[in-house]
């Protein structure tokens, strides 16, 4: 089924989508001319190509995401350090489940790809699962690890026959999006499925 996504400040560059691939890129008009019988999803903001994380082991291995459950207990923040080593150590099944929750707030950033050796198995099935790419480290890291890591870092542009893989930020502009950071993401779409959606 073909799906066009197209964000109200990059008119543009709209995407079709067909299936996992990207069957177009280029203004929304032309597109949805030439595809009248494509789905629509309209949104915010730019559509980008979707950013790589770097710390794929320091935000998946080191940390511990707390389940909502444990909010009373561990509080909602993600925890690193020698507490994060000492939550695993006392229940190494936890770690499994910490993955999950912290590629979800990746995702939520508009990570669409991450980078870094990661070694625990339940972390990389956790990366797999989600359809992330795996990409290098860039030679230069931008500053501490983080979910939305300064300077951000944009994969190249989409491409028709690429994989649609692509996020969308409330943003007007990339010069706003360097200014206020990947928690501006509104939609992040993975192998043409919308694997984020924020409220």
């Amino acid at each position: 089924m073909l799906t066009l996504h197209v964000a109200e400040h990059s008119p543009e560059t709209a995407v079709l989508a067909d299936g996992g691939s990207i069957a177009a890129v280029g203004p929304h008009e032309e597109l949805a001319a030439a595809h009248p019988t494509a789905r629509v999803r309209r949104w915010p903001g730019i559509l980008t190509p979707g950013l790589l994380n770097p710390y794929a082991p320091e935000l998946l291995e080191a940390t511990y995401h707390p389940d909502p459950r444990e909010a009373d207990e561990l509080g909602t923040d993600p925890i690193g350090g020698e507490r994060a080593v000492a939550i695993f150590r006392a229940d190494p099944s936890r770690l499994g489940a910490s993955a999950r929750r912290g590629v979800q707030r990746m995702l939520a950033h508009g990570t669409v790809a991450v980078a870094g050796e990661l070694r625990a198995r339940p972390v990389m099935d956790a990366v797999g699962r989600a359809g992330l790419a795996v990409g290098q480290r860039p030679p230069r890291l931008p500053g501490p690890p983080s979910l939305s890591p300064t300077p951000l870092v944009l994969l190249p542009p989409l491409a028709e026959g690429a994989p649609a893989r692509f996020a969308i930020f409330d943003v007007q502009n990339r010069a706003e999006l360097v200014a206020r950071g990947a928690e501006t993401c509104v939609a992040t779409v993975i192998a043409g499925r919308l694997v984020y959606r924020a409220r």
